[in-house]
């Protein structure tokens, strides 16, 4: 594996924590606990695997500019932003939400998690988005 294969690697890890999140999400509707916290804890697991290759990435090759033109340029540049500003917010708040669940402090992670829930769903969807517009579509 190559740094310049990196990019398409993220979108696979952030493509991947979605469906586990949306896995999750089903299976405590479900009341299935159990596999409920194995998907998360594997979302929780794959979205640090991102990270790290995110952060690799970005140190060896710096960033790349989005090459639209027009209204494709601001449908980038307003997803990109709201994705990182989600992407920061959501680090604590998964972390927080994840220890509340393991120190089966179930009321106190419902509350947050109908929080981090929707905006670390938005992260990983806009992930794959952001990916494909970057470096597939042009």
């Amino acid at each position: 594996m190559e740094i310049s294969d990196l990019p398409a690697l993220n979108a696979t890890l952030n493509g991947t924590a979605g469906a586990f999140l949306a896995a999750g999400y089903v299976l405590i509707r479900r009341g299935r606990i159990g596999p409920h916290k194995r998907c998360m804890l594997a979302a929780l697991a794959t979205s640090a695997l991102f990270l790290i290759s995110y952060l690799v990435y970005h140190a060896n090759a710096g960033s790349r500019p989005f090459p639209g033109q027009g209204a494709i340029r601001l449908v980038y540049f307003g997803l990109l932003f709201t994705h990182v500003v989600l992407a920061a917010v959501i680090l604590p708040l998964a972390l927080t939400t994840a220890a509340r669940g393991l120190r089966a402090q179930y009321d106190r992670h419902v509350r947050i998690a109908r929080w981090t829930w929707p905006l670390w769903i938005y992260v990983s969807i806009t992930g794959v988005v952001i990916y494909l517009m970057l470096y597939r579509l042009y």
